[in-house]
């Protein structure tokens, strides 16, 4: 497809289809809609900040619509997922092992993740776990009691729970399931049965290049840049992979309107580029801030125009939006944000304040697409009510002080 320009609304549509964002669900969700979601994908980042659903289940809710959260515990437990540092701590699909295991087996090479003077001096008390574990079997770190008071901030954690993500790190323990989102730990051994380091983990070289090569196909549309960010890679050599891709008719050379610099295509996108040239995403919902289209800010700048940081980390008193603001995705474009909240004893999902990007007009549709996607979200949490707080004055009239959304899903359990 030589000499390929494309509308920056296109360049969007085309990144949302590799994300599984194009169209809804023509029909209600399947098991095997979460693990194919997951697989295209990539990779599913982990957060455990709760005010509304967790983000991986928030993440896929936004591909999926209303499914039952337990599907992603059940494809943890069945093996058909596992956890690993991928772009930050990530599920994976089980089959991506090999891809991963080179990090586990040099440890050095992961920074702040694996501390090698705590291994160095714990090595003892790490072993005398890992037989705890093969003779009492799974453990979570809840199952030690702290000996020395009670702890005195996020990172003083007792050392069973440092050893436990120390021995993580170093892939001899995995997480075999999550009870009510607490990692329970097993052998890697019991874990992977039959896994053979020596013939079965690809080397560094061969997993960074299979590394990015994932990566342009969960992007579809890129700049060479973007491509380091998705599983976290450093010193890459972006030129040579990008010609072998090229080579190996993975990707095609693109223009984007408005962009100076090359942008490459996965291949699997070309047929929606074929006879159809007002192609555009009709999905309207909520995004987790850990969702993989805003995950890389840069790119959701250059891309979307969106300009977006999470403030959870940041004082109150210096945030512009809000503690856990979720950007709103509208048929293509990302048209806002909210800082939102569920209250689960009330049953009340809470948009505590909404904001539309400049420029952006509530029109009838926009309207409409806005309340539709709030309400399943609403349903999806199991709330009967939608309170409204702090909203623009156009979109007043319309939303007023909030909306019953009727009765949540009954299938839905509450994960947290």
């Amino acid at each position: 497809m030589p000499g390929l320009t494309l509308s920056l609304s296109a360049a969007r549509t085309l990144h949302l289809a590799a994300q599984q964002l194009l169209h809804p669900l023509a029909s209600p969700p399947q098991r095997h809609h979460l693990l194919d979601t997951i697989r295209s994908m990539g990779l599913l980042q982990i957060d455990t900040i709760s005010v509304v659903a967790r983000s991986p289940y928030l993440v896929l809710f936004s591909r999926l619509g209303a499914y039952p959260s337990t599907w992603l515990d059940d494809a943890l437990a069945r093996r058909e997922l596992f956890e690993y540092w991928a772009h930050e701590a990530c599920f994976i699909p089980a089959e991506d092992f090999s891809l991963l295991r080179h990090r586990m087996l040099a440890p050095d090479k992961m920074g702040w993740k694996y501390n090698a003077a705590w291994h160095q001096q714990h090595q003892a008390a790490m072993t005398q776990l890992l037989q705890h574990i093969e003779q009492h079997g799974p453990v979570r770190s809840a199952d030690f009691t702290r000996l020395q008071g009670s702890g005195s901030g996020w990172w003083d954690w007792k050392p069973e729970k440092r050893h436990l993500e120390t021995l993580f790190t170093l892939g001899q323990v995995m997480v075999a399931e999550r009870r009510n989102f607490h990692r329970v730990y097993d052998l890697t051994s019991r874990v992977k049965p039959g896994w053979c380091d020596e013939t079965s983990t690809l080397s560094e070289a061969d997993a960074r290049r299979e590394m990015l090569r994932r990566s342009a196909r969960s992007l579809g549309i890129f700049k060479p840049d973007w491509l380091p960010d998705y599983y976290r890679l450093k010193r890459v050599p972006l030129k040579e992979t990008i010609t072998s891709l090229l080579d190996e008719g993975e990707i095609v050379p693109v223009s984007v309107a408005g962009f100076s610099e090359p942008f490459y295509l996965h291949h699997s996108l070309q047929p929606l580029c074929l006879g159809d040239t007002h192609l555009r995403s009709t999905v309207t919902t909520l995004l987790s801030p850990f969702d993989p289209v805003v995950w890389h800010r840069k790119r959701a700048l250059e891309l979307f125009g969106f300009d977006y940081r999470l403030e959870c980390y940041t004082p109150q008193e210096k945030r512009q939006y809000g503690y856990f603001v979720l950007p709103v995705l509208q048929r293509g474009e990302l048209i806002g944000r909210t800082d939102a909240k569920m209250h689960r004893k009330e049953k009340v999902f809470e948009i505590k304040r909404f904001y539309l990007e400049p420029g952006v007009r509530p029109g009838p549709q926009r309207i409409r697409d806005l309340t539709q996607a709030i309400t399943r979200c609403a349903q999806w949490h199991g709330a009967e009510q939608v309170r409204i707080g702090v909203i623009p004055d156009a979109l007043q009239p319309h939303w007023q002080q909030g909306w019953g959304c009727g009765t949540p899903h009954a299938f839905l359990q509450d994960e947290h």
